[in-house]
């Protein structure tokens, strides 16, 4: 994988291309400690984006072929592979953001799905395909699939392991748009651009209320983002963003939008 920053976005970039980026338990662990290395206070985005004609092919099974372990063994490497990877970023408070540059089926499906912003080239497809190989969707394709284009959609792509077209994938929100091939850069760089005027740290602390309530009730989800919100008002972004308002300006928050919040409490 290749890691490079741009001013306050950091780039990370599947570069295995002629397995079409495939990913193999080495990879998702080198994706894993990127992600969780990420701090709010040094950047405005991560981009997730592959090189060459695919953004990710889901699991190497020239390597699955390889692999001689027990059903625990099993479970134990998926746990602290792709399972870590798909824990990272639905709870980072870096802002997410896949740019689909070609097909993403079986794990990177779940990429796809876990990012919190999704754009993709019109020429990609997708694919829930782990049924395919006689397999269950991983890297929180379980979880996320559903929440975002409903159950029997998710129950239709899992269970057949079929390929959608773009527009498809934006059409049922597993995408937020579909762009040319051409203008997928520009289009990311328009998401990056409103994110970067933003405060990030409590961009994390939105994302976290959103993602921890969606199993709570909804009494419970009440008392939780009372307390995400209590964080947020003790922070300078907040006392900036109020200020801004009353005085009829554009907040700046270059300086506080990157200061901690403590995300432990």
């Amino acid at each position: 994988m290749r890691v490079h920053d741009d001013n306050a976005v950091r780039y990370l970039t599947f570069d295995r291309p002629d397995s079409r980026n495939a990913f193999t338990a080495e990879v998702a662990r080198e994706l894993a400690a990127e992600l969780e290395s990420l701090d709010p206070n040094d950047l405005d985005a991560v981009v997730l984006t592959g090189e060459g004609q695919a953004f990710s092919a889901g699991g190497d099974i020239e390597a699955m072929a390889e692999r001689d372990e027990t059903p625990q063994e099993a479970a134990d490497r998926v746990r602290e592979t792709v399972g870590r990877v798909a824990e990272q970023l639905l709870t980072s408070s870096v802002p997410i953001i896949a740019k689909v540059n070609g097909d993403a089926v079986g794990a990177g499906l779940s990429l796809v799905a876990a990012a919190d912003f999704a754009y993709a080239a019109d020429s990609a497809r997708f694919g829930a395909t782990f049924i395919n190989v006689g397999l269950v969707p991983d890297m929180g394709g379980s979880v996320t699939l559903p929440q975002l284009v409903g159950l029997r959609t998710a129950k239709d792509l899992v269970l057949t392991g079929r390929l959608i077209d773009a527009e498809t994938a934006a059409d049922l929100d597993l995408v937020n748009e579909t762009v040319s091939d051409d203008d997928l850069d520009d289009r990311v760089a328009d998401c990056i651009e409103t994110l970067a005027a933003k405060p990030t740290a409590n961009i994390g602390l939105a994302k976290r209320a959103i993602h921890d309530n969606l199993g709570r009730s909804w009494s419970d989800g009440l008392e939780y983002e009372a307390l995400t919100q209590s964080l947020a008002y003790g922070t300078p972004a907040h006392e900036e963003g109020v200020d801004a308002f009353l005085n009829r300006r554009t907040p700046s928050f270059d300086g506080s939008a990157r200061e901690d919040t403590d995300q432990n409490n």
